[in-house]
């Protein structure tokens, strides 16, 4: 019913930037929380940013000061900025979103399909 479609992922030097993109497309009635995951080489996947359908921000302290998320309700869209990429930002950098949904009524968490960043020392 609801599909997350990613872009923005690719290859820069440390000090670089790249923008993320992530759109719900589908049968989708309100996009509540959404935000960006990423999976790291030898550690847990881990959230990175999440904003409120408010407007309301949450970083991850290994980020903060470096990436801006930001959102656009009326295209179900959220976007994260990434400046001074560092070699540890290196990863699959994963949307997710919470859809509220008509028929049935229900409220279902979706992932995009992932998008590759690697930073170069």
């Amino acid at each position: 019913q609801v599909q997350l479609v990613e872009s923005g992922g690719g290859l820069v030097q440390a000090g670089g930037a790249l923008r993320l993109s992530c759109a719900a497309v589908g049968r989708v009635f309100l996009a509540n929380d959404m935000g960006w995951y990423r999976q790291s080489p030898g550690k847990q996947r881990e959230m990175v940013a999440i904003i409120t359908a408010g407007g309301v921000a949450n970083y991850a302290d290994s980020i903060k000061g470096r990436f801006t998320i930001s959102r656009d309700n009326a295209k179900n869209t959220v976007w994260l900025q990434m400046n001074s990429l560092m070699p540890d930002d290196t990863g699959i950098y994963y949307c997710n979103a919470e859809v509220s949904e008509l028929r049935p009524l229900q409220r279902r968490h979706y992932w995009g399909q992932g998008t590759q960043v690697t930073v170069s020392s």
